[in-house]
């Protein structure tokens, strides 16, 4: 069993790798500030796991809690692309700042291995799908300059310093624990949010945009698959996670309103600053490296989303 670090811990994607990290005996420290994270992601977890309220942007906070650590799991951002437009400043002190901290604070504790929570939003919007990772990145907005950052700075320490790293650029996850309630919180949750409470959602844009919508689970497994496969697989390299498949929000729309028996047609909105139009990965080259295969398709992460949201008494 190795000791784990988590960064981020009580967010969305985090608090999914603890509980998967706990269950199968590993030692588990979270960090989190719980700007954006929720203690409650991590209520079933109470005295199995080694919580610490901490800010990455804190160098010597972050560098003790690396102290002891087998491998890092970086999820700690501020994970929105609107926001970075909108006060670029802190998205930048967060995103970049707590990440050079994070890899010194490894490097000085003599860490293993750190995956990296990187993100599709580096392929910016060029022509060209699937998206590969031979790609030349083209970021549009601040946030996708960040987390590009963030791998370069990943790649630089496995080659200058010999701390393995492994970035993973995410596609749009979905799934259990997201936060509906954040104005920059993933489509997906607030859509079931305000569908389960009545409402009609607002689609931004003409909602042909598409999506390669991932259900959570299949990150967590490609985070473990990174953590714990051979360094010649894996290390200073990049990966996408993702389903292979593309998907609209006009269509995803009509899914929900199927599987929620939802009356009503959407409402449509102008175009969100600095979004990307359409992403569809190529995940080959985790099916190779890793052995990723997604193991939860589109409809039934839909249907595992949906049945949760149910279950909570506040959406």
């Amino acid at each position: 069993m190795a000791n784990y670090l988590i960064t981020g811990v009580a967010g969305f994607i985090g608090s999914h790798l603890a509980h998967a990290l706990v269950a199968q005996g590993h030692s588990v420290r979270g960090i989190d500030n719980l700007a954006t994270g929720l203690q409650t992601n991590l209520d079933e977890l109470a005295g199995k796991t080694d919580f610490r309220l901490v800010d990455v942007r804190d160098a010597a906070a972050t560098a003790a809690a690396c102290e002891g650590i087998d491998v890092i799991l970086h999820q700690a951002a501020i994970p929105s692309v609107p926001r970075s437009v909108l006060d670029p400043r802190t998205s930048h002190e967060a995103n970049t700042n707590g990440t050079f901290n994070l890899l010194e604070g490894a490097r000085a504790a003599g860490v293993s291995r750190v995956v990296y929570a990187a993100s599709s939003s580096a392929y910016g919007d060029q022509p060209g799908f699937p998206r590969k990772e031979t790609m030349a990145p083209q970021p549009i907005s601040p946030y996708a300059v960040q987390k590009l950052t963030g791998e370069l700075y990943m790649q630089s320490y496995w080659r200058v310093y010999g701390l393995e790293t492994v970035c993973l650029r995410y596609f749009n996850i979905f799934g259990p624990r997201q936060d509906p309630n954040s104005p920059y919180s993933g489509v997906m949750a607030r859509f079931i949010a305000q569908m389960l409470n009545g409402e009609t959602p607002t689609i931004l844009g003409d909602g042909e945009q598409g999506r390669d919508f991932t259900y959570v689970d299949n990150a967590v497994q490609a985070n473990l698959l990174a953590a714990t496969v051979p360094a010649e697989r894996c290390a200073g390299r990049v990966f996408n996670v993702a389903c292979g498949e593309r998907h609209t929000l006009n269509q995803t729309y009509s899914y929900l309103r199927e599987l929620l028996d939802f009356p009503h047609p959407a409402n449509h909105g102008p175009t969100r600053s600095g979004d990307v139009r359409d992403s569809l990965a190529d995940i080959s080259e985790a099916r190779h490296q890793l052995g990723y295969e997604p193991a939860v398709g589109f409809r039934e992460g839909l249907t595992r989303t949906i049945s949760w949201y149910r279950t909570q008494p506040t959406r």
